[in-house]
């Protein structure tokens, strides 16, 4: 019998009300691939193909047309513990998350869980969003008995100083920008114009020749004025805010930071508080954006709810918030939640530990972004909370996912610059550098992170568990590890000037793959 091509055939079996899918896994070729992406692949490259498409995705797209077709699903409630959430936004519209107890704007607390009106999730930030950073808040309350005082006041002294001289370089080359725009555009005696203008100037005024160079550079790399102010926002907020021992924004909270049991605070108002309170909107995009609307961006699975749960302030995160967060998520229904925020120092991470394991007893899975300080989350010194195990120990969960970032090149640039890494503190890649996903106000754009990886994992895994609802948390992580793609690849060390097996910087050295997901997944029996 002629051997049927992977590429083409899929066989369903169906047995006991389920699904067996006999096709062979994806694998990946141990040669560098390149290859030119159009608009549409660019938006999409995170669903896409190694095989197909010859793009390191996660074969999401393959999944849904040679897997998928004519299958039922349930829903999965995925809790985003993340910033404000545009649960309006035209590309969610029938995956938020609706408490079907919880009568609307009556003040009540109908369904007796302890929050008010939470018909889509729940604001621990209240009226608050710019933050400090968690090493500020231990110098401004003073807790010198913090074992990582003294280092937390050098951390920040070089810190704010390098914000300064940030901020001064941003604003220069803004300058420099903003009077090159102005010289060309008076030479070509118009306001727009495109880089192929640029191109045919020929002129021998050195100022316009510098002008040009200047322009042409930063169009290659796809930067522009919008994403210079953003560099200058970005470093005054952090000497504003997040280094900023002065400030504290969580005054107007008026909850006491350091008491997990003063819980009588927050609100219903999960949505966004500013256009530029954009994370939340982007990776539930991710998660959940509609696919076949022909509009902004393709979500991973359409069969999920979105609890919104706003937590993630401009700055760190407090504890307090991530844990109530966590156990807040558990209590009222999601079985996956994404946490696509980290940080360096942890006052009390006992209680998002302890969270972490009530989720476990409650088979919840957690996925977690690695962070994106290019840095070996196996060396103790680069401590990243939360995560499933404290201080080098034995990890104390089976339901904590950690996920760095991959890039759209399969060759020694696969895994994202800014990525964190580590054989034994991240558990695994996916796509997370420039994926496009919605922003507030019906908007979208490309944003990059370990931020990314998580929710394209999550995806993934809400995919799996809405096909096959009676796997647990733990056999679920099992599945999508298991299942990943194998990279056999030399590739660069992020933040370092050499390579190294692409295996060597996670526990499986795999990258999430869905269709082998949802194969691992028809032949699993739940444990």
């Amino acid at each position: 019998m002629k051997k049927i091509s992977l590429l083409l055939f899929t066989i369903l079996i169906y047995s006991c009300s389920s699904v067996k899918f006999t096709n062979e896994y994806l694998t990946a070729s141990s040669l560098n691939i390149e290859v030119k992406l159009n608009e549409e692949k660019k938006k999409n490259w995170h669903n896409l193909d190694l095989q197909k498409d010859s793009i390191p995705g996660m074969s999401v797209e393959r999944a849904h047309t040679e897997l998928l077709q004519g299958l039922k699903a349930k829903k999965v409630v995925v809790a985003v513990i993340d910033a404000g959430i545009d649960i309006n936004h035209e590309d969610l519209n029938g995956v938020i998350w609706v408490n079907k107890k919880e009568v609307p704007n009556n003040g009540i607390d109908d369904d007796k869980n302890g929050y008010i009106d939470d018909v889509h999730g729940w604001n621990f930030l209240g009226e608050s969003y710019n933050e400090t950073l968690e090493m500020s808040r231990i110098i401004r309350d003073d807790l010198t008995n913090y074992r990582k005082y003294k280092f937390a006041v050098s951390t920040l002294e070089r810190k704010v100083k390098e914000s300064k001289q940030s901020l001064v370089y941003y604003e220069k080359i803004t300058d420099d920008y903003i009077n090159a725009t102005k010289i060309i555009s008076d030479f070509l005696g118009k306001d727009k114009f495109l880089q192929s203008d640029i191109l045919k100037i020929n002129s021998n005024d050195s100022l316009i020749q510098r002008s040009k160079e200047l322009l042409s550079f930063y169009n290659s790399r796809d930067l522009d004025l919008d994403y210079l102010k953003e560099g200058i926002d970005y470093f005054s907020d952090q000497i504003n805010y997040h280094y900023n021992v002065n400030f504290n924004g969580r005054t107007i909270v008026g909850d006491n930071i350091y008491d997990i049991n003063d819980i009588n605070y927050g609100n219903s108002k999960v949505l966004h508080s500013k256009n530029s309170e954009s994370h939340g909107t982007h990776v539930s995009g991710i998660i959940g954006g509609i696919r076949n609307n022909s509009i902004g961006n393709k979500g991973i699975n359409n069969n999920v709810e979105i609890m919104a749960i706003r937590a993630v302030p401009n700055g760190d995160e407090y504890d307090k918030d991530i844990a109530l967060g966590i156990r807040y998520a558990v209590d009222n229904g999601a079985k996956i939640i994404n946490m696509s925020f980290g940080k360096s120092f942890s006052t009390n991470p006992e209680w998002v530990i302890e969270a972490i394991k009530y989720a476990a007893k409650n088979d919840v899975l957690i996925v977690h972004a690695a962070g994106n300080d290019a840095k070996d989350l196996d060396e103790l010194n680069n401590e990243n909370y939360p995560n499933d195990q404290y201080l080098g120990k034995n990890e104390f969960s089976d339901n904590f996912i950690n996920v760095g970032a991959s890039s759209v090149e399969f060759n020694e640039n696969i895994i994202a610059v800014f990525s964190n890494y580590g054989f034994k503190n991240v558990d695994i890649f996916a796509p997370g550098n420039r994926v496009y996903s919605l922003m507030p106000n019906n908007e979208y754009a490309y944003q990059s992170g370990t931020s990314m990886a998580a929710p394209s994992l999550t995806g993934v895994a809400s995919m799996v568990l809405s096909y096959f609802p009676k796997l647990s948390a733990s056999k679920l992580k099992e599945i999508i590890l298991e299942s990943g793609v194998d990279i056999n690849l030399s590739v660069k060390i992020p933040g370092k000037d050499r390579e190294t097996v692409f295996k060597s910087l996670s526990k499986t050295g795999k990258i999430v793959n869905a269709y082998n997901a949802l194969i691992l997944a028809s032949k699993s029996k739940r444990k």
